[in-house]
């Protein structure tokens, strides 16, 4: 079953990656008391990921915070290593990586997507969502091989 706008977001462990390593946190520390600009993409360092979603929340951090966003986070199924050197490449220093590396976080919401085909195995799809002390206030997701609705531009125009 897909996660909806009004459900919780499933407990899960995920990986934060920070300056100084990995750090294990649940989801749902995570996300208590806070409103939180969430978006997954299906692997960092890809064409699309690297040269339009990420950009999309860097550029439109400072918005995004003025419109009551007190985080902005990007999941992806990949280790917490290889999401901390891709936020270092992209100057990311406004956005949280989460990383899913095992899927689990992505499978809880009911978001996979098999991308075999390139040799990725299973992935988070591409969405976003506003999660407001762990409820999923807004959810966007994309049909596979789009980018629009989970973008930074469209998730302004929501808050």
């Amino acid at each position: 079953m897909t996660i909806s706008v009004g459900d919780q977001l499933p407990d899960v462990a995920l990986v934060k990656a920070t300056e100084d390593g990995p750090e294990k946190i649940q989801s749902s520390d995570y996300f208590k008391g806070r409103k939180v600009a969430l978006f997954s993409v299906p692997g960092a360092f890809t064409p699309t990921c690297s040269a339009r979603h990420l950009p999309g929340y860097v550029d439109k951090a400072e918005q995004l915070k003025a419109k009551g966003i007190d985080e902005i986070a990007c999941t992806a199924v990949n280790d917490a290593f290889v999401l901390g050197a891709w936020k270092s490449s992209s100057n990311a220093d406004d956005v949280t990586m989460l990383a899913d590396g095992n899927g689990d976080f992505a499978e809880a919401l009911g978001l996979t997507m098999d991308g075999s085909g390139f040799g990725m195995g299973k992935r988070g799809q591409r969405f976003s969502m506003v999660v407001d002390d762990g409820v999923v206030k807004e959810l966007n997701v994309e049909a596979p091989g789009d980018f629009s609705v989970s973008s930074a531009e469209h998730m302004l125009g929501q808050l």
